[in-house]
Formats: structure tokens, C-alpha cells, sequence
């Protein structure tokens, strides 16, 4: 089980890491998803569970393919 909560905090750092690179603010993709900006940042900080449509949403907007998103491998889990 502990495996499982370093993958999802690696996701969850996966996607902060590129929101940072596009310059996006937890703001900009909080309104994106109709959601507030603390509810986005939990979905950061892998709090928040989120669904598999949610993690195509999130690629969506961060102009990036899924797979790069959920790849545990290179992720840099905080």
C-alpha cells in the first residue's frame, strides 16, 4: 500500500511539475476544471482523488498526453 501512495504523489507531482512549466497557476487550472483553487491544489498535494476523467481533463489542458502524467517512473514525488 505504501507503493501505491508514492505513485499517487508522483502523478499528483507529475502534473504540478508541468502546470509550472506551461506557467499556468493553480488558479487558471482550478477555474479550467470549474473547481476552486484549494480543491486543485489537494489534487497537487494528492489529497484528492481524482478520477480517470478528471486526469484526461487535467492533460487536456495541460496540452500533454496522459501517459506523460501518470508515468511513475521519472516522477519526482515530494
Amino acid at each position: 500500500m505504501k507503493n501505491m501512495a508514492f505513485k499517487v504523489k508522483a502523478v499528483a507531482a507529475n502534473i504540478r511539475n508541468k502546470r509550472e512549466e506551461l506557467n499556468y497557476t493553480q488558479e487558471y487550472l482550478a477555474a479550467k476544471l470549474s473547481i476552486s483553487q484549494n480543491a486543485y491544489s489537494k489534487i497537487e498535494l494528492g489529497y484528492t482523488k481524482i478520477t480517470v476523467e478528471r486526469l484526461f481533463q487535467i492533460a487536456e489542458i495541460l496540452e500533454t498526453d496522459l501517459m506523460e502524467l501518470i508515468n511513475t517512473d521519472k516522477a519526482e514525488a515530494a
